[in-house]
């Protein structure tokens, strides 16, 4: 797909990956729209970046999609591009008793619910341009769980089979589907990681991985998986039982940490 001259709205855009595709994207001649919940947040982007438009908007609220569509519809007709980034990642245990069933599933709301909201939203505009594109960013452990972070996993490879289906639907239409799979990238994702557990996990720069998305989108990889996400997936077919294994050696700390 050509990567430049687009209206791009971004979901989450206001930092990690989100505020990098928005930096780089703005550098391509793109009008570039982000989201994001903390309008703090979405202020200093447009400081940074005064060419980027911003509208407070939540992906788990309906409402909040409805009246984002209603704004984009009317302020940027031409928006062909959608980026469903926004998401959050914890890690669980699920042996402690003290959250909630609605808190549990808080990354569900934002990470699946939320992209598969946005594009039924967004759909019927879409398909009205001409060369118009959906990027689902899901993650290299929609292939293979991190048994410390197991509702996270569980989102993005449903995300995953989501953007396969998604893709296969559209396949007669107007719509490229991408979808973007990062690898341990240096976000504040990460920082709840504990300094033992992410040793021997190659930790990819933020501003290489998004370079490595836009070329794949530059290119039509419809799946892009930068750094060891590509190692992930192969693993993951090759030798899920030692994959697995290798992802789950945390788990021992983290059962520990509650015993104590």
């Amino acid at each position: 797909m050509n990567t430049s001259n687009n209206t791009i709205l971004i979901t989450g855009g206001a930092s990690g990956i989100g505020l990098e595709l928005t930096k780089q994207l703005s550098l391509l001649s793109n009008t570039i729209i982000i989201t994001g919940r903390n309008q703090a947040k979405l202020d200093d982007v447009k400081k940074q970046i005064p060419k980027v438009h911003t509208i407070q908007s939540d992906v788990t609220d309906t409402q909040s999609i409805e009246a984002l569509f209603n704004i984009i519809s009317k302020d940027f007709p031409d928006l062909n591009v959608l980026i469903n980034n926004a998401g959050i990642m914890r890690t669980i245990n699920l042996h402690e008793t003290t959250d909630s069933l609605t808190d549990i599933t808080q990354e569900i709301d934002t990470n699946l619910n939320g992209p598969i909201r946005m594009v039924k939203q967004f759909l019927p505009h879409l398909k009205t341009r001409k060369n118009a594109a959906i990027m689902n960013v899901t993650s290299g452990l929609a292939f293979v769980p991190l048994p410390t972070a197991p509702v996270y996993s569980a989102t993005k490879a449903g995300l995953h089979f989501f953007t396969l289906s998604l893709r296969v639907q559209l396949s007669k239409t107007n719509i490229k589907v991408f979808e973007l799979a990062p690898p341990a990238t240096q976000t504040h994702l990460l920082n709840q990681f504990d300094k033992e557990d992410m040793k021997e996990v190659k930790i990819m720069k933020v501003q290489a991985m998004v370079s490595a998305a836009i070329k794949g989108m530059k290119n039509d990889q419809y799946e892009i998986r930068p750094g060891q996400s590509n190692q992930l997936k192969i693993m993951s077919r090759l030798a899920p039982g030692f994959t697995l294994g290798q992802l789950s050696k945390p788990v021992e700390r983290m059962l520990c940490n509650l015993k104590h």
